[in-house]
């Protein structure tokens, strides 16, 4: 009986040193989490302002890219004597106001392109909540210019939703909760720099076989890490991924795009 008994602990005492052996070999990857913000009618300039700083030298990722005006126009300092953003934003495209240009530049950033620059810059309306854009806008307008973002412009959240939550208001979560690959995609905007099928932007790695190069784990850490690796070729885009999507996105969707990814042959 005592053997027996005996026998049995070890069994289970076995398996719960096998599950922790395989649970402490899964990357624990600490993924940005986007910062909800709550912004009302009545917030002030100074109050954006602050806001938009945050999300720009933090969860936004921003500096990576505009920081150093190598990759990316600098918009924290004078570019190119063109003066600060503040000043020059409403000079890029005629007929738009700086708080025009700045939003499209952020929701759809191949729209206008400065000369001298590639268009690797993600739709950021995808990666940010409609507050954190407008927070980011108010911030760069302050960098030497007018800050005329207020209240009326951050659309009302839709009852039931997270303030916080990124893409447009009403959607049920990320890509619609949706656990379609291709919806997943394109939601996270990821053709605008990755090729798949012959289709999408040429400044990261194309996906069409990304399968025979890297396995599922690979795929998963390279999601939730984008800096956990570089391909060779495209190091001086380092960087430029976002970091939001382990957040953005709910379990099963991110397993979905692995397994869509990895079998891409």
């Amino acid at each position: 009986m005592w053997g027996t008994n005996l026998r049995v602990l070890g069994v289970v005492l076995g398996t719960l040193l096998v599950y922790t052996l395989i649970a402490n070999k899964i990357p624990q990857v600490q993924s940005e989490v986007p910062q909800a913000l709550a912004l009302g009618a009545n917030v002030t300039p100074e109050q954006l302002v602050a806001a938009g700083d945050k999300v720009f030298n933090g969860i936004g990722g921003c500096t990576t890219c505009h920081g150093l005006g190598t990759r990316a126009p600098n918009l924290l300092t004078d570019e190119k004597g063109t003066g600060l953003i503040g000043v020059r934003c409403a000079q890029r495209e005629a007929g738009k106001s700086c708080k025009q240009y700045l939003f499209e530049s952020l929701d759809n950033p191949t729209a206008f392109v400065v000369p001298g620059y590639q268009p690797i810059m993600p739709v950021m309306s995808r990666q940010l909540s409609p507050q954190q854009i407008w927070a980011v806008i108010a911030f760069l307008e302050s960098q030497g210019g007018t800050v005329d973002v207020t209240g009326s412009d951050i659309p009302a959240p839709t009852p039931g939703a997270s303030p916080g939550s990124p893409g447009s208001p009403g959607s049920a979560g990320f890509a619609g909760g949706s656990t379609d690959p291709q919806a997943i995609m394109n939601a996270a905007g990821c053709l605008g720099c990755h090729k798949l099928n012959g289709a999408g932007g040429a400044i990261a790695p194309d996906l069409t076989h990304v399968g025979t190069r890297r396995n599922a784990e690979s795929l998963r850490r390279k999601i939730l890490d984008p800096t956990s690796s570089v391909a060779k070729g495209f190091e001086r885009f380092a960087g430029v991924m976002p970091k939001t999507f382990g957040t953005m996105m709910n379990a099963s969707q991110l397993e979905a795009l692995v397994q869509f990814l990895a079998a891409h042959k």
